[in-house]
């Protein structure tokens, strides 16, 4: 993009709006690139009718709120005509941040009939433990529990704070007894202890967290909890493999951890605790709700989080920033990214995720489409390589997604990921290729389309016709696995109509040579 590793942008104290909008134009630019993912460079920008250029949601939250921080870093220091100027900017940033809330909310609509009352009394012991909060748990429909804001919530303020007295780690594994067990045996981390531990605390009357674990579910309906029926439904899928992995890992981890630690502590290990279910259940607890926390110490520990694990994940959040405690405080706090008003779900990042892994290890689809849910090709890059001059690119590995995401279909394009393309035209024709109109390159570009054809014309079928399953009377592992077929399907279909949409552009081109 031009731009050098550091950069210095000037301004005048007496900059007009045009110069400050041009100035902040340049700083986000920066801020974009400094921010992007591997996805988000592979892929390129996004299709968005604004004004200003658009990688991804999460990009341009995350870009906005460095630009923030950087203002704010700068107003503790100068003199007042630059605070003016800086003034100025942070107003500009805050209503760009305004705009894309505006653009990108998602209305959410409480269900009164449900009761919550086991979680008002998790809230209750939250404030007697020092919890600091601007959100109520309720039920969301279509969402299940989640955290409602109680009042107009602006960037900066922060949603929820949790002292790290009531924050689950490692530490209360240390204080058990099952600990002088548990460390003596070779290769056990930390997550598999606090999993072991969870699996006994959950049923102890006494424990201090106990108010915590009655709010939790009996079933958490993860993808690792998926019957016979969903795992067939998902036939043609790399959901299929990944879950059944993950399903064999489960029961490999068990077979070898836990019936010998019910066998040779059973006072320690009740084996009624432990049964294969109970660990399914904690091991979907830990994958599902426990988030990663930078204490002060330095260390980085997974922990559950009381009343934090509420708040439900989106493609949108307003909360991204929330996993180093403040050693000031010694809470871990939730600053907003982006405004929450009175009455909306506030949500945060899970993480860059697919939809596959959050069907897996969540148990849910994220609404609205979902930039990270791409398919990996398997294309051995090494031979293009070894070929003289072959204009390949620095990527190993490749991928595509929905074409909806793409903001051009144009000749060369055709909405499809640049890195692929040019992999494709390279493996086909060594010499380097230039973008032109040339009738040597049009004829490699038909040959490149009709491999992308082919290829995912065979995906398609692989993934069948629409299941005629009754979804209504469908159970909700199968219904999970239906909307996720759907998804694949939609995402190939759009590649194959991005392909024959080229095809007719280069003929076109061809047939007035």
């Amino acid at each position: 993009m031009g731009f050098d590793i550091r950069e210095q942008v000037q301004f005048h104290r007496s900059s007009c709006p045009d110069a400050i909008a041009t100035i902040l134009e340049r700083i986000l630019q920066i801020a974009r690139i400094i921010h992007l993912d591997e996805v988000e460079l592979y892929f390129g920008k996004v299709n968005d009718c604004s004004s200003f250029e658009y990688w991804s949601p999460r990009n341009e939250v995350e870009a906005l709120n460095s630009v923030l921080s950087l203002i704010n870093s700068y107003s503790s220091c100068e003199r007042q005509k630059e605070m003016n100027f800086l003034q100025t900017l942070q107003d500009e940033v805050l209503k760009r941040i305004q705009e894309f809330t505006d653009k990108n909310k998602v209305e959410s609509r409480i269900d009164r009939s449900c009761s919550c009352d086991k979680e008002k009394c998790l809230e209750k012991w939250g404030e007697s433990n020092g919890v600091k909060t601007s959100l109520k748990i309720a039920c969301v429909e279509g969402a299940g529990r989640g955290a409602i804001a109680t009042k107009d919530l602006k960037v900066g303020d922060i949603a929820l704070e949790i002292p790290v007295s009531i924050i689950i780690s490692e530490e209360h594994v240390h204080k058990s007894d099952m600990y002088h067990i548990l460390e003596k045996i070779d290769g056990i981390t930390s997550e598999t202890m606090l999993l072991l531990w969870s699996m006994k605390e959950r049923h102890n009357c006494s424990s201090k967290f106990k108010i915590y674990f009655d709010t939790l579910p009996e079933e958490f309906k993860t993808g690792l909890s998926f019957g016979v029926d969903a795992i067939m439904a998902l036939d043609g899928t790399l959901l299929l493999e990944e879950i059944m992995q993950a399903k064999e890992h489960l029961r490999v981890q068990y077979d070898e951890l836990v019936p010998p630690l019910c066998k040779n502590y059973p006072e320690v290990f009740l084996p009624e605790l432990y049964t294969r279910e109970q660990f399914l259940w904690a091991c979907e607890l830990w994958y599902s709700n426990s988030m990663k926390v930078m204490f002060v110490d330095g260390k980085l520990r997974t922990c559950l989080i009381p009343i934090a694990g509420f708040l439900n994940h989106s493609l949108y959040p307003h909360i991204v920033h929330y996993g180093k405690v403040d050693s000031a405080t010694n809470t871990l706090k939730f600053p907003l990214t982006r405004p929450c008003c009175f009455g909306e779900q506030c949500c945060l990042s899970y993480g860059n995720f697919s939809s596959s892994h959050l069907i897996t290890f969540y148990g849910f689809m994220p609404q609205g489409d979902n930039p990270y849910d791409v398919i990996p090709l398997d294309i051995d890059v090494g031979d293009a390589d070894c070929i003289e001059g072959c204009p390949t690119s620095s990527w190993t590995s490749h991928m595509v997604r929905g074409t909806w995401f793409s903001n051009n279909h144009n000749i060369f394009y055709y909405g499809l990921p640049s890195p692929l393309l040019d992999y494709l035209r390279g493996a086909r024709s060594p010499a380097p290729h230039a973008k032109t109109i040339e009738i040597s390159n049009l004829e490699n570009e038909i040959e490149v389309l009709k491999d992308l054809q082919s290829t995912f014309s065979s995906m398609m079928e692989n993934l069948g016709d629409t299941d005629l399953v009754d979804s209504d009377d469908a159970s909700w592992d199968v219904k999970l696995a239906l909307e996720f077929k759907d998804l694949q399907r939609r995402i190939v279909s759009s590649i194959l109509t991005s392909c024959a949409a080229g095809l007719n552009l280069v003929q076109d081109e061809l047939s007035e040579l």
